[in-house]
């Protein structure tokens, strides 16, 4: 069944064509990525689809009768509302009646007025069959991270926001999920909780993310923006991969043919007299459609970052016993790390557990209660923050990086102007004399790295930088990371990043301490599963022990019991039957010594008395558990 078709839609802003005509569907049950570069329009189809802004041309129909719910990048909420205003539909009546038990429930525990509300609810949860529904919700808002339901959302942080309009959203049950970032401002754990959500649940799915764990393993069909045209893969991120690498090298050989036939044919157009009417007009045709074609720009500029990196001294950075708490709450305690030379270390931690305010102790711009940073004299940071910078609308993108620095030098010695450098940052020079305001989300995030990196840092510190950055991008950086020469510190919830650039974690576990972990993410979250398996085996073994009878203990002399008749006689028989076996094997010994007999019938003797050996041994064993009762 169709559950959305998109037909010849059409968008630009001013002299900007973000696509073209493009056509697509999406049926029941498909989980559909739409992926490219930054500024190609993702976000804004997303807003036209859902009906939050305007195409120039085409149409979007969704089926008949189908809920669709649709989580936008950065949430907005009406102020003054609490947790539980924004997060429970009062429309929905099984919604509301779940919502005032949450609330009750919460509230019960010191409030008796509110136990006896709760009490008057539990006939209605019975009788609507609420309770399944129920432990949905309570699971969705656990995993989310969103207990206090009368908490103003309006005084909650962007990643708060972010959890709250998610629980919103899945909470509603949607025919028809649409989500824009889904991951960005959430913890590793809840993102991993999310992505096997979204794998299981029954729902069609349309999302815009640069997470390739998630594209990898939610994702059936990736739908790609490039050059304002639509591609389909129907497969996820691996699949992609491929079929978008054939795609580019069969595009590349079309426009090399067609630039070939150019030629011949620029050499024909020039050729004939210029007062002749009678030019051939198919040739004339044909000659535009294949100047079309070899005039295409395959794929974007690469961002080649090579920038020198300052040198470094002996010293690097020392940490001693540094302490961090606010108000009650401590973050961590008598943390100590002498950092070395190409150290490369992921933080993490569910949010607010204090990982940006370990980084900026690290730079200097927050104090520790109490310890010492002690930095290196050769020591240039480059801090890439987790807030987006805030650049003069008005400035021209090129004014921006000219702010820093005009000229700058390459690791291979090599000087590049602004202008170069800006190219390389996927930046070509029709945007770099356009105003801030009008770049993306992406592009302006994609622009403070490259002001970072001109610096020339030896120690890079860099919070979530793969926030609204696509995947080219983000391949590159990992690229220029990979080769990077000084030391490396990275918070990010990108697990592929994380995975493929530092080799050991600060893990802030939120019990006061820093754990320092040897490996990379996976290796981590492989041995937290093992510990949290072994912990579960003891308990399971101590509970099992508990749940034993007391073993009854031995008789004692005086409760020695005695033999029955069975077990008489059979101790008898025993006591007959080993003296006639010792007797046949002493015989079978002395022959077999005697040296009478061929190999065969000697090999045959010495397998006997093995036998009997053995029928020997096994009667004595029970000869001696009955003399244990024999009087």
């Amino acid at each position: 069944m169709n559950h959305l078709s998109v037909e010849n839609l059409s968008k630009s802003y001013n002299e900007k064509e973000l696509f073209s005509g493009i056509t697509f569907g999406i049926n029941q049950g498909q989980k559909v990525a739409l992926v490219g570069h930054n500024g190609c329009g993702k976000s804004t189809l997303l807003r036209i689809i859902t009906g939050h802004e305007t195409s120039d041309s085409g149409q979007v129909v969704f089926a008949n009768d189908l809920r669709v719910a649709y989580l936008h990048q950065n949430p907005q909420f009406r102020e003054g509302d609490t947790v539980k205003e924004a997060v429970f539909d009062r429309q929905n009546p099984l919604l509301a009646l779940v919502s005032d038990y949450e609330y009750y429930l919460h509230k019960s525990e010191t409030d008796p007025a509110a136990a006896e509300k709760l009490q008057e609810l539990l006939p209605a949860m019975e009788e609507q069959n609420a309770w399944d529904y129920e432990s949905q919700v309570t699971q969705i808002l656990g995993k989310l991270g969103v207990y206090d339901l009368e908490q103003r959302v309006d005084k909650m942080s962007g990643g708060q926001k972010k959890r709250v309009a998610m629980a919103k959203t899945l909470i509603e049950k949607p025919d028809f999920l649409i989500l824009d970032e889904p991951t960005n401002h959430l913890d590793l754990e809840t993102i991993e909780w999310l992505e096997d959500y979204l794998a299981k649940a029954q729902l069609t799915l349309l999302m815009v993310t640069h997470d390739r764990y998630f594209l990898e393993r939610v994702t059936n069909e990736i739908i790609e923006i490039d050059g304002g045209k639509l591609y389909k893969y129907k497969g996820n991120y691996s699949y992609f991969l491929e079929k978008k690498a054939e795609r580019e090298q069969m595009q590349a050989t079309e426009v090399d043919k067609a630039r070939n036939l150019m030629k011949k044919e620029l050499e024909w157009v020039r050729r004939q007299p210029k007062a002749r009417g009678t030019k051939a007009k198919y040739r004339m045709d044909a000659f535009e459609d294949i100047k079309d074609k070899a005039s295409q720009k395959l794929g974007r500029s690469q961002m080649e970052l090579d920038v020198k990196t300052s040198r470094v001294g002996g010293k690097i950075l020392e940490v001693k016993k540094i302490s961090k708490s606010y108000g009650n709450k401590t973050l961590f305690k008598d943390f100590s790390y002498t950092f070395k030379k190409g150290d490369r270390i992921g933080v993490v931690g569910k949010n607010g557990m204090g990982k940006s305010t370990f980084l900026n102790i690290l730079t200097g711009a927050i104090p520790p209660d109490s310890g010492e940073v002690d930095k290196g004299t050769t020591i240039v940071f480059g801090y890439y923050s987790q807030e987006e910078a805030v650049f003069n609308p008005e400035h021209r993108v090129i004014d921006v990086v000219k702010e820093v620095a005009e000229v700058v030098q390459t690791g291979s010695g090599k000087e590049l102007t602004a202008s170069q450098l800006l190219n390389y940052f996927q930046f070509p020079p029709a945007v770099q004399y356009t105003p801030v305001k009008k770049l993306s989300g992406g592009e302006r995030r994609r622009l403070q790295l490259l002001r970072v990196l001109i610096k020339s840092p030896n120690f890079l510190i860099l919070d979530e930088p793969t926030n609204d950055l696509d995947i080219t991008t983000l391949n590159i950086l990992e690229e220029y990371l990979e080769s990077f020469g000084g030391s490396l510190i990275i918070v990010s919830h990108d697990r592929y990043f994380m995975d493929r650039l530092v080799d050991h974690l600060f893990v802030l576990e939120g019990n006061e301490t820093i754990r320092d972990f040897p490996g990379n993410y996976t290796d981590y979250r492989e041995t937290i599963a093992e510990e949290a398996a072994e912990e579960k085996e003891k308990e399971q073994a101590a509970q099992t022990k508990k749940e034993q009878p007391a073993p009854k203990p031995a008789p004692t002399k005086t409760e020695k019991r005695k033999l029955t008749f069975k077990e008489q006689k059979e101790f008898e028989q025993l006591e007959k039957e080993i003296a006639s076996l010792d007797q046949k094997r002493k015989k079978l010994i002395e022959q077999l010594n005697s040296g009478s007999g061929n190999h065969e019938e000697l090999t045959t003797l010495s397998k006997e008395i093995e036998e009997i050996g053995e029928q020997i041994d096994e009667k004595e064993m029970r000869w001696l558990e009955l003399s244990e009762f024999v009087e």
